[in-house]
């Protein structure tokens, strides 16, 4: 069955030209074609020259939003101890122990993020049905397996958020909301792109990047020219 696009998105897809656009006038077009009558997140979907189904060319990491996402984030934390009293004390909005993943295993996911403390790992791992299909396993390399719970609590309400590439090479990020400043988006999208570069595998062969796409939650697709982006200074951005 193919999708029926609507009116509105078809008026706002005129206005995209197929080509390239330098990384400031595709935030601006991004915020012109932000219309629905919601606040809209901003998106970047990048395809990478990378094969995941091979161990060497897997990319899993996090990035440290400078401007923020825009949203509010609700971190879970699974410990054990007094790890369960700090957690409440830096924040966290829900923090346990058994109980907590007892909780889960029963279809509770009232959170975003979940942080969980190494001694707990072997038994989170077997809410690996609940959580896996929704990207919220805890792991190190996402930085939510740690025992500095109030760090992490701290990073990830302020902005930090762990993306993958997908199997088919592609990462799909949220980069701030459509009413941030073009300067602000920028400067989230230029922390993006250094973080990919910077966890680049180390099994990638030839081109790295291959395209990146953005657009509001409910826009059309703008591309963006890499190297544009890539030749930025961070603090030019």
């Amino acid at each position: 069955m193919v999708k029926k696009v609507s009116r509105r998105l078809q008026e706002l897809q005129k206005k995209v030209e197929d080509r390239a656009y330098q990384p400031l006038d595709a935030l601006q077009l991004l915020k012109e074609t932000a219309t629905a009558k919601f606040p809209e997140s901003a998106e970047a979907h990048i395809r990478l020259g990378i094969d995941p189904k091979y161990t060497d060319q897997q990319l899993r990491t996090t990035v440290a939003l400078p401007k923020g996402t825009g949203q509010v984030i609700r971190v879970a934390v699974i410990a054990r101890g007094e790890k369960v009293t700090e957690a409440t004390n830096s924040g966290a909005d829900i923090s346990g122990s058994e109980e907590l993943i007892d909780e889960i295993s029963k279809g509770m996911m009232d959170f975003d993020v979940l942080v969980a403390t190494p001694d707990m790992m072997p038994q989170v791992a077997k809410l690996g049905r609940q959580l896996g299909p929704r990207g919220l396993m805890p792991s190190p390399k996402g930085g939510t397996v740690t025992f500095d719970v109030a760090q992490a609590i701290a990073e990830f309400k302020a902005g930090k958020l762990e993306f993958r590439a997908d199997r088919t090479g592609i990462v799909h990020v949220l980069f701030g909301k459509a009413s941030f400043s073009t300067e602000d988006l920028l400067v989230n999208l230029k922390a993006l792109q250094e973080t990919i570069d910077r966890n680049r595998p180390s099994g990638a062969k030839g081109r790295f990047w291959r395209s990146i796409y953005i657009s509001a939650t409910m826009g059309p697709s703008i591309e963006v020219d890499i190297s544009g982006l890539r030749d930025l200074k961070a603090d030019a951005a």
